[in-house]
């Protein structure tokens, strides 16, 4: 019954996590203290992170580390080194043998992906971070055992050209196109962008309201210093969750009384905007139920 409960608990602490904090897997300290920080979720990362003579060195750490049970409260996962890179087939074998809630695979594809749950049976985060990854993300979405997307911007703006923006705009067609296959895919609202600049809080802050006015639903982070801009930005306020409270029984009392739309302090409540409000409240109360 306890192995049920932590894989339904460790399901849901995906599917609300807001801040995915990235640590090299070759760092045994940068390691240790992401999990020790208040990141919902924590990568341990075998790929940009770590040079290719680190490799074996830092597929031994991780196995180290995470054999010693449980640090904070985060959701641990490790990215590997992407399918047909030498590394890749020991990565998968060392992650197989770790009580991991997940595993993320950079460069994704549809087939990649698919190739990845043949061999393990956990939840998949793909990150979009090629071209053909991103023409294919609705794929690659609704692929087996993947439970979200995360943008990678910084090699798929490489790989198309763009320069970046003080607005952010050079990214806007890619970002709406992985919330928009996620959604179709029927998954949790993707994951945006790293914010490379970790002096920069203002920055951050302004990216995480962009990227959760677009759909996002959490940041991949780079330092702990940026979990807590990252959760507050992915988290609704209490005024929005008192609002979106208010529009169900408002509409609610409405559909007793054989009404389809209302008003509520001079905003149209309708069926889609009740469900806006609906999801909000439900996000909401999982994530709490994860923290419980």
């Amino acid at each position: 019954m306890s192995d049920i409960r932590d894989s339904v608990n460790s399901m849901i602490g995906l599917l609300t996590a807001r801040s995915f904090l990235f640590a090299p897997g070759s760092e045994d300290r940068k390691l240790r203290r992401a999990l020790a920080s208040a990141a919902d979720a924590v990568i341990a990362d075998l790929e940009d992170a770590v040079t290719p003579t680190m490799k074996t060195a830092a597929r031994q750490l991780v196995a180290e580390v995470y054999s010693e049970g449980r640090e904070g409260p985060g959701q641990r996962l490790v990215r590997v080194n992407a399918v047909g890179t030498e590394w890749h087939e020991d990565d998968l074998a060392m992650v197989a043998g770790l009580d991991v809630d997940g595993v993320v695979l950079p460069k994704a594809t549809a087939q990649a992906a698919a190739a990845v749950a043949a061999l393990l049976s956990i939840p998949i985060i793909a990150i979009v971070e090629t071209a053909g990854g991103l023409r294919g993300a609705y794929e690659i979405a609704a692929s087996p055992s993947v439970v979200g997307l995360v943008l990678g911007a910084v090699d798929l703006g490489v790989a198309l050209g763009l320069e970046p923006r003080p607005d952010g705009q050079e990214l806007l067609y890619a970002r709406s196109s992985v919330v928009v296959d996620s959604a179709a895919a029927g998954l949790r609202g993707p994951i945006d962008q790293v914010w490379l600049d970790v002096r920069d809080a203002t920055g951050l802050a302004g990216d995480c309201a962009l990227g959760r006015s677009l759909g996002f639903r959490g940041k991949a982070c780079i330092h702990p210093d940026q979990v807590e801009i990252v959760n507050v930005a992915f988290t609704p306020s209490d005024r929005e969750l008192d609002r979106a409270r208010d529009v169900v029984a408002a509409f609610e009392q409405a559909e007793r009384e054989g009404l389809g739309v209302i008003a509520l302090d001079g905003e149209m409540i309708d069926l889609p905007v009740v469900e806006r409000a609906r999801l909000l409240i439900a996000d909401n109360e999982r994530r709490v139920l994860d923290a419980d």
